[in-house]
C-alpha cells in the first residue's frame, strides 16, 4: 500500500531503525535479513532525500530530519495498531491478553497484589507485565510500549486521560532502638539525623524529595537507593531516618522492628493516578483493566495513620 508514493510497509522498518540506530539489530527485531533492512533504509533515504542514519565514530546517529520523524512515525503506527488490534468485546474469562503497566516498586507492593488477586478471580489467563517507571513517563504510552501508567498526578502528562486512584500520606520511620525512637520527632532532630532516600535512576526527585525542596528542607543524606521498598530495611540497626509512603511503612512494620513517626512539617498527600493513551479510551480490555484498578483500590487495606503513630 502506498500513500503519497511512499510504501507504508517502510514505516515499520523506519520506526525500528529510528529506535535501534543499527541495521543488524533492526533486522533481528523485524525478523528479516540485514540485506532486507539495508534495502529498506536505501529506499527511505531516497524518498525523504535524507540520510536518516549517519555514522558518528563507531555509532550511527539520527539526522535532524530523522529526529523530527521519530515521534510522528511512532504515533502513526500506534494509531494503526490500536485501531486494527482492538476487539469489539473483551471476555476476561477466556482472554489471554497481556497488559503492560509501568509502576514503581511502591505501587507494586501496595496496590498490585490486590489487582492480581482480583484478576485471578475474573481472568485466569490474562497476563500482566509490570515495568519500571522511566523519565518522561508518558513516552512509553505514546510509543505503544505501555498500556497504562500508575504514577503521582504531578508526573502525569496533560496529553492523555487520567483518573485518580487514591491519596497517600507520608511518615518518617526509624529503627525502634535508634536514638530517635523515643519521644516526638522534632524539626531539629529531623535535620540533624542522617537520612536514607530513594533517588530515581533518571536523577529526578521523588515526590517527597520534591516537596522538601519546595519547603526549603535540606536533609543530611547518608544513603541513596533506587527502591522505595528498600527504605525501611535500610534504617534497621542504624540511627538513620527515612520518609516513606504510609501504606508502605505499615506493611513494613509487620515484619521489621521500626517505629512510625509524624514528619515535623506538612507533606501534602500524594495523589496516585492511572493514565492511558487517548486512543485506548474505549478499548474494551482497557475499560476492564481500569475497572479492575478501581476495585483493587477499594479493596486495598484501609488504615488510620493516626492510630499507628
Amino acid at each position: 500500500m502506498r500513500f503519497n508514493k511512499l510504501d507504508l510497509n517502510l514505516l515499520v522498518a523506519l520506526d525500528v531503525l529510528l529506535v535501534e540506530r543499527n541495521v543488524s539489530r533492526s533486522a533481528d527485531r523485524l525478523h528479516v535479513t540485514q540485506s532486507a533492512v539495508s534495502n529498506a533504509l536505501a529506499r527511505l533515504r531516497d524518498y525523504f532525500d535524507d540520510e536518516i542514519l549517519v555514522p558518528v565514530g563507531r555509532r550511527m546517529e539520527l539526522t535532524p530530519r530523522a529526529e523530527l520523524l521519530k515521534e510522528a512515525v511512532r504515533d502513526i503506527l500506534v494509531r494503526i495498531e490500536s485501531s486494527v488490534t482492538a476487539k469489539p468485546l473483551f471476555e476476561p474469562r477466556t482472554s489471554d491478553r497481556r497488559f503492560r503497566i509501568f509502576v514503581s516498586d511502591y505501587t507494586m507492593i501496595t496496590l498490585v497484589p490486590h489487582v492480581l488477586g482480583l484478576a485471578g478471580q475474573q481472568a485466569k489467563a490474562v497476563e500482566f507485565e509490570l515495568l519500571p517507571q522511566t523519565n518522561l513517563a508518558h513516552r512509553p504510552l505514546e510509543r505503544g510500549e505501555a498500556d497504562l501508567l500508575i504514577i503521582p498526578s504531578e508526573y502525569a502528562s496533560t496529553e492523555h486521560p487520567t483518573e485518580a486512584l487514591f491519596d497517600e500520606d507520608f511518615v518518617c520511620v526509624c529503627w525502634n532502638q535508634s536514638a530517635y525512637a523515643g519521644g516526638k520527632l522534632t524539626r531539629r532532630k529531623f535535620l540533624e539525623a542522617s537520612h536514607v532516600v530513594m533517588q530515581p535512576t533518571n536523577q529526578a526527585l521523588s515526590y517527597e524529595s520534591a516537596i522538601m525542596t519546595r519547603l526549603g528542607v535540606e536533609r543530611r543524606i547518608g544513603v541513596r537507593t533506587f527502591s522505595f521498598a528498600a527504605l525501611p530495611y535500610l534504617i534497621v540497626g542504624t540511627d538513620r531516618i527515612a520518609t516513606i509512603h504510609a501504606r508502605l511503612a505499615l506493611l513494613a512494620q509487620k515484619s521489621l522492628p521500626i517505629r512510625l513517626m509524624r514528619p515535623p512539617f506538612d507533606i501534602p498527600p500524594m495523589r496516585q493516578v492511572m493514565q492511558w493513551h487517548s486512543y485506548l479510551m474505549k478499548d474494551p480490555g482497557m475499560v476492564w483493566l481500569r475497572n479492575l484498578l478501581r476495585e483493587a483500590t477499594t479493596r486495598m487495606d484501609k488504615f488510620d495513620v493516626a492510630t499507628a503513630l
